[in-house]
């Protein structure tokens, strides 16, 4: 599909009423949800395991720990991957109520195939990540496996103004959810951040900052919204699949403006897209990055209270 077509048929339905459950009805069809079991299959093994092991890195353990997500999305897998691994609560924060009922037990379903791992990455006895999840398996509404799995969704409700008490918090993550969100927004998230994490708690956040429209069309790269000045890019970005182009060195940046102090950082370059760079026309705004921070699509970083 070209992206541009894409960038209409969205625009269009941002405006409609009912329009964002037309296209999360195109997204189980047409998008990513297509094959579902591999779309959770990467939930656990691309995103999940990743965030385990940059808490690892640090000396911490999921064990016993409260956690706050910020973008629920279709499904809580990795809330209910944390909860496996032993976590003690996690409240899930979307602006835009989307958790689907049926996609969750699709997803609970699919998680016994990791079970091995996620007992693997938590260093928890396999017998008790299974009996967790038996205790899920008995849940017949999703209002009982959330309460099971003493996660709390909050939707719609700001992540930037949670409500909870100060230092109450022992990690604040997301995941694929901080490129979607405007710049002032992810400071005022940063802040609150700051505010409810305990001493010495974690944020952690993976970030997909490349262009998304390039996975629906292989003719452009990943850096092509780039190219585009602001005032012609806001032609193309609507509110459903809103990016707001920041470069890796912006998140880190945002967390530090907010009082947090980063202590892990994981971006590089694509060696693709350095080859091409030379021949894109970058738009004025992007020309004072160097091209290590045009050509990475993703970072992954850890910022402490």
């Amino acid at each position: 599909m070209n992206w541009r077509v894409k960038g209409v048929v969205q625009g269009v339905l941002s405006r409609l009423p009912g329009g964002g459950a037309m296209n999360n009805c195109l997204q189980t069809t047409l998008g990513n949800l297509r094959d579902f079991d591999a779309n959770v299959d990467a939930k656990v093994v691309d995103d999940w395991l990743v965030l385990v092991e940059n808490m690892h890195e640090l000396g911490v353990r999921p064990e016993n720990l409260d956690f706050v997500e910020v973008g629920t999305g279709w499904y809580p897998a990795l809330p209910i991957c944390f909860w496996l691994a032993g976590a003690r609560s996690c409240r899930t924060f979307d602006v835009t109520r989307h958790l689907n009922p049926k996609m969750t037990f699709r997803m609970l379903g699919r998680l016994e195939h990791h079970l091995p791992a996620i007992a693997d990455a938590s260093s928890r006895p396999l017998a008790e990540v299974e009996a967790a999840y038996a205790l899920l398996r008995n849940a017949k509404t999703l209002e009982e496996l959330l309460r099971a799995a003493r996660i709390e969704y909050l939707a719609p409700h700001d992540a930037a103004d949670s409500g909870l008490p100060d230092s109450s918090v022992d990690v604040v993550f997301s995941n694929s959810v901080m490129e979607h969100v405007p710049a002032d927004a992810i400071l005022r998230i940063m802040r609150e951040t700051r505010r409810i994490l305990r001493s010495g708690g974690l944020a952690i956040h993976s970030v997909n900052c490349g262009d998304h429209y390039a996975y629906f069309d292989r003719g452009i790269t990943a850096c092509n919204y780039l190219t585009y000045p602001e005032q012609q890019w806001s032609k193309w970005n609507n509110r459903l699949l809103y990016q707001n182009r920041l470069r890796p060195r912006d998140f880190l940046d945002l967390a530090e403006q907010s009082g947090l102090r980063i202590v892990l950082a994981k971006s590089k370059p694509n060696p693709e897209l350095l080859s091409v760079l030379p021949a894109l026309a970058i738009a004025p705004e992007f020309r004072r990055y160097p091209p290590d921070q045009l050509a990475s699509t993703s970072i992954g970083f850890v910022a402490q209270a």
